[in-house]
């Protein structure tokens, strides 16, 4: 018999507030995830780690006052550091890297409460729309097993789709929660910059472009996630725009009529899949039928003033970060050491001057400005958040040497997200369509930076119409 067999029909919040009632014992529900773990994960490959009796032995010190006690919990296996337990990054230059202290951002997840069992997977590096690694295997979307889930935190998503967990780590340096959260059903958001910390050990991420969060299913997880971890560290090198109260408290404040600008054009010219935009345009009913204005818009920058800035500097900082990690080892760094992909981008990176590296930042900052006039003008934009649905595995090969056909590929699902992590706005991809296959499809709200608040009212108003919670793909497994 199944333990805790309610558990999926609750969100993380739900689960919080059984354990903080007594309920339910907060490692009756670890035991539930974890139960559901060992039987469902081997159909999807979506946590890579797991240390089982670590958190149950967390759980005996539990404080049942902290906002999210008691929720089961898995970190990605990029970037979040849990002392003493293995990031791997999917990538064989970190086989033995077991980092020996937290980072803020999972300091402040045991605060809260939460159950942290395991790490999910991730593409090499975090460098991919999808998660299929050589050292770790593929991870499978959980609607359909010939498709990716997208990534680069496609296990995080893989695992929230299948029930495992309410909500999962994930990080977002071109679109890497938002992709997954669309091609997978689920709640995914990007804060504006620097509102989630990323220290000690890092000010930023990718010169700013990078911000961590979670995968959800629903928006009220997203928002007191947020609540739990938000706020800055000494020394912060961003500090985003102030706000009062919660933001859990925004998801219940009437948002008003919004000007709502719709993109139906790629960012980066790439083509827009039919399905996509008829998604797209009930979204955009809807949003007209609950009193919005939306008003058809098009992006202020061209395709041709958007590229190769943000390439610049991601391939320098992935080459900075694997030299680090070599002089970590005491050797040179080997082609055998990662894939192609990773190669190629990491001598792109050494071949870039200090004055490119310069001029890069310069246009990204350029970018920011325009995008910022822009955003004057609504209150939200509106648009599909990939170009296509879940890719099949294998169309992204990190080890392909067709570099021309990989872009191509990557571009259908940065094509809508890439642009805020350049520009720093806050970002959500909510699960509102989907493809005549059963595939997932989401549409991206944005806003200026700092209206993460106006994003959780207009998404929290957009579930209660069209609501989702209860769609999910079907496995096997507890139920």
């Amino acid at each position: 018999m199944s333990i805790f067999p309610d558990y999926e029909s609750h969100d993380a919040v739900g689960l919080a507030e059984l354990v903080r009632s007594g309920e339910v014992e907060a490692l009756e529900l670890l035991e539930a995830a974890i139960e559901r773990c060992e039987q469902r994960n081997a159909s999807v490959n979506a946590v890579v780690h797991t240390f089982f009796d670590r958190a149950r032995h967390a759980l005996t010190a539990i404080d049942h006052r902290a906002p999210l006690s008691g929720v089961p919990f898995l970190l990605k296996d990029a970037g979040a550091h849990f002392a003493g337990e293995p990031t791997g990054y999917a990538c064989r230059l970190f086989d033995d890297f077991v980092p020996e202290r937290d980072t803020t951002l999972v300091r402040r997840y045991r605060e809260a409460g939460l159950a942290i069992f395991g790490k999910t997977n991730t593409p090499e590096l975090a460098l991919a729309v999808t998660t299929e690694p050589e050292v770790t295997g593929p991870t499978l979307n959980p609607w359909n097993p010939g498709h990716s889930p997208g990534g680069s935190s496609g296990g995080a998503a893989a695992a929230v789709a299948t029930g495992i967990v309410p909500a999962a780590h994930g990080s977002d340096g071109g679109g890497s929660i938002r992709i997954p959260a669309s091609l997978c059903g689920l709640v995914g958001l990007k804060p504006t910059r620097g509102r989630v910390p990323t220290g000690p050990d890092r000010a930023e991420g990718w010169a700013g472009m990078a911000q961590h969060h979670v995968i959800t299913r629903s928006v009220r997880d997203s928002a007191a996630f947020l609540d739990a971890v938000e706020g800055p560290e000494p020394g912060d090198p961003y500090h985003p725009p102030s706000h009062a109260g919660s933001w859990m408290a925004a998801l219940e404040k009437p948002v008003g009529a919004l000007r709502v600008a719709l993109i139906q054009d790629s960012f980066n010219g790439t083509a827009v899949d039919p399905d996509v935009l008829e998604v797209l345009g009930g979204t955009a009913r809807l949003c007209e039928e609950l009193g919005h204005r939306v008003e058809e818009a098009r992006c202020p920058l061209s395709p041709e003033q958007l590229r190769n800035c943000a390439t610049l500097i991601l391939n320098s900082h992935v080459n900075a970060d694997i030299r680090a990690r070599c002089r970590a080892l005491g050797r040179e760094f080997r082609r055998e050491d990662v894939s192609h992909v990773t190669w190629r981008m990491a001598q792109a990176g050494a071949e870039a001057s200090a004055s490119d590296y310069a001029a890069a930042l310069h246009h990204i900052q350029y970018i920011g400005r325009r995008m910022g006039e822009f955003s004057d003008q609504f209150d939200v934009i509106l648009s599909p958040t990939t170009a296509a649905p879940a890719p099949r595995l294998g169309e992204v090969d990190m080890d392909t040497e067709d570099l021309k056909r990989y872009m191509q590929v990557t571009n259908r699902y940065t094509a809508f997200t890439q642009l805020f992590n350049v520009t720093g706005q806050p970002a959500v991809s909510l699960p509102l369509g989907g493809s005549p296959e059963g595939l997932p499809i989401g549409v991206q709200l944005a806003a200026a930076q700092g209206g993460e608040g106006l994003l959780f009212g207009l998404a929290a108003q957009l579930e209660r119409a069209r609501p989702w919670t209860g769609l999910c793909p079907q496995h096997e497994g507890a139920s």
